[in-house]
């Protein structure tokens, strides 16, 4: 896996749109959107988590059930 992950044109495009929101922003805006997108990206690393976790059978509900 020491290939890079090839992104598609649709992921490209919305990565320039954000880029382009991005610019538009104060420092301030820009700050504070910046913590909102790192709390959702920790909310979804956990649910990932817990969802492996689940279908892995290695939360404590599989293991007792």
């Amino acid at each position: 896996m020491n290939q890079p992950i090839k992104l598609s044109l649709e992921q490209e495009f919305s990565i320039r749109c954000f880029a382009d929101q991005v610019q538009q922003m104060s420092r301030e805006q820009a700050q504070e959107f910046l913590l909102i997108l790192h709390k959702q990206m920790i909310v979804q690393e956990t649910t990932y988590q817990q969802l492996l976790k689940h279908e892995w059978r290695l939360d404590s509900d599989a293991v007792s059930g």
